[in-house]
């Protein structure tokens, strides 16, 4: 089965809201609904027996605000695919897939450390990186490169990093990405 058959046999099956083919690699944008069901598809009836990586989009200022994706792979068949789904900021929770890839587990926990996204369902899901108690997510687009205060100065810094009016800080701003990006800045400084 070519990786065209098993997309098809996917879209013949689930509703799919968008497919993109590009340089070869093929995804497929499923309603959140779907997604776990579509996991479980691909696995047990087109072969993608190992999930190499799960990651998240914060699209700020879109609605829905956040996308969660999903790299599958065949040892069989040598062929790479790409499931996603969207996520509304008022209802952050995606159904886990740790019952089918184990490989899962580390994956749903660094999505839902960075960006806030619960996977419902998960064995074991708790912070991978940041402490427990940390309130924000350091991913989100909304996350200062700064840093924010932190109530626990034995554990963490407990104001924010000096980064102030450095090369790399974009500006807080409910603006289009390339008017809050540094280099743009820089350009009008001039």
């Amino acid at each position: 089965m070519s990786l065209d058959e098993a997309a098809s046999r996917l879209q013949e099956q689930f509703h799919i809201i968008q497919r993109i083919d590009f340089r070869g690699e093929i995804s497929l944008e499923l309603p959140l609904e779907l997604l776990e069901q579509a996991c479980k598809f691909a696995k047990e009836q087109l072969g993608f027996n190992f999930l190499t990586d799960l990651s998240s989009v914060d699209n700020f200022g879109d609605e829905p605000r956040f996308e969660v994706v999903y790299e599958l792979y065949s040892l069989e068949r040598n062929i790479h695919l790409r499931l996603k789904a969207r996520v509304s900021e008022d209802h952050l929770e995606v159904p886990s897939v740790t019952h089918l890839w184990p490989t899962a587990n580390w994956h749903e926990r660094e999505v839902y450390d960075m960006m806030g996204i619960r996977f419902s369902g998960h064995p074991d899901l708790r912070r991978i990186l940041m402490w427990e108690g940390y309130p924000y997510y350091p991913l989100r687009k909304d996350f200062p490169l700064e840093g924010k205060s932190s109530n626990t100065p034995d554990v963490a810094f407990s104001e924010p990093a000096p980064l102030a009016g450095g090369p790399f800080v974009t500006l807080p701003s409910p603006g289009h990405i390339k008017d809050r990006e540094p280099r743009a800045r820089h350009a009008e400084d001039q």
